[in-house]
């Protein structure tokens, strides 16, 4: 037998095991968990079960096929639990997965906002101090206006002294 070589893919291995999606079966349990979740289902159940003892309470003897204590009945509701709890379970499992990633990714949103909101909010302050330091147009036409009146004043005494 020879070592398998690392330049070349492996060979598929024969199983027993029969393969299966688990991503494709989550979805297909969700979808009947949602089913078994409606008032549609509810409904179907018990025209299901209203037909089954109607027909096995009022048909001819040779055609009922589940008789009064009706446990043919029982082991059908009985397997359909047992099939429906767990298909409920991996449903919420699937679900609080979703969750749990979505609340991640809001979670670090919700950082990546708080760090933008405070970068912006450092630099605001930084541009009022600033600006605080650099003449603003009021504050040049008010010292302008100023130093005209000054320099009319200045003018008019020296027209005076002459």
């Amino acid at each position: 037998m020879t070592a398998d070589r690392l330049d070349q893919p492996r060979a598929l291995r024969r199983s027993l095991r029969p393969h299966y999606d688990p991503e494709a079966f989550g979805r297909l349990s969700e979808r009947i968990a949602r089913f078994l979740g409606t008032a549609r289902f509810l409904v179907y159940m018990t025209v299901f079960v209203a037909v089954w003892v109607t027909w096995n309470v009022a048909a001819p003897a040779p055609l009922k096929f589940d008789p009064y204590p009706f446990i043919f009945l029982t082991l059908m509701l009985s397997l359909q639990a047992s099939y429906a709890a767990p298909l409920i379970l991996l449903a919420q499992n699937r679900q609080d997965d979703r969750d749990r990633i979505q609340y991640e990714q809001d979670r670090e949103a919700a950082d990546r906002n708080q760090a933008e909101i405070e970068y912006l909010t450092r630099e605001i302050a930084g541009l009022r101090l600033a600006l605080s330091e650099v003449a603003t147009r009021d504050y040049l036409r008010s010292e302008l206006g100023r130093l005209l009146d000054e320099l009319k004043d200045q003018q008019e005494r020296q027209r005076e002294h002459r």
